[in-house]
């Protein structure tokens, strides 16, 4: 990955965690771990890579073991920008407090449910493997400042998920061809209003 050093050792550190911790918590699948360097760490800097200059506060929805936001708070550590975790289950928390803690990485994580949280006005929102566009547009409404961006990981019914999300909603959706996989894409999603 073509990272700094100093990002390359935080992620490092990281992969131990995850190393240690998955079997206990299932964070990743026992598969996906063995090349997690690619299927997850590649996967997330992808998204940080999107970050739009002047952003001062990202919000990763469903973080589970961290993916994309802990890695985009690493990535993004000398930027400046705010992030903020949010995972409803408290075993995943402790885990990504653990990596904050012990990456030297400062990220705040809110052990609640999405919809339970106060609307947070995010720069940029994030999401990977959480829900289908149509509900992640609903949690978008609520958290993503006016002018932000939503950035959201999707798998090969990407298509399939946008034309059904068009149905209720309004958005400008510029895709990004994902680096890991050839049928997944990043969405790039501005201008929400309700159809």
């Amino acid at each position: 990955m073509n990272v700094s050093r100093e990002t390359q050792q935080r992620l490092e550190v990281y992969l131990e965690l995850l190393r240690k911790w998955s079997p206990k918590i299932n964070l990743v699948s026992p598969a996906s771990l063995k090349d997690a360097a690619d299927r997850h760490f590649k996967d997330s800097l992808q998204v940080a890579s999107l970050c739009p200059s002047g952003v001062s506060t990202w919000a990763d929805l469903g973080s589970g073991g961290g993916f994309p936001g802990a890695v985009v708070a690493i990535a993004l550590v000398n930027r400046g920008v705010n992030v903020t975790l949010v995972e409803s289950d408290q075993r995943k928390a402790a885990f990504l407090r653990a990596v904050s803690r012990e990456t030297q990485t400062p990220f705040s994580v809110l052990a609640r449910r999405i919809e339970d949280v106060a609307p947070m006005d995010a720069d940029v929102l994030s999401a990977r493997a959480l829900a289908p566009l149509s509900k992640l547009l609903e949690f978008t409404d609520m958290h993503l400042a006016k002018d932000g961006v939503a950035l959201f990981m999707k798998g090969g019914s990407w298509r399939e998920e946008v034309a059904s999300a068009e149905k209720q909603w309004r958005f400008t959706c510029n895709t990004h061809k994902s680096l890991t996989h050839p049928d997944a894409a990043v969405l790039e999603i501005g201008g929400l209003s309700r159809v």
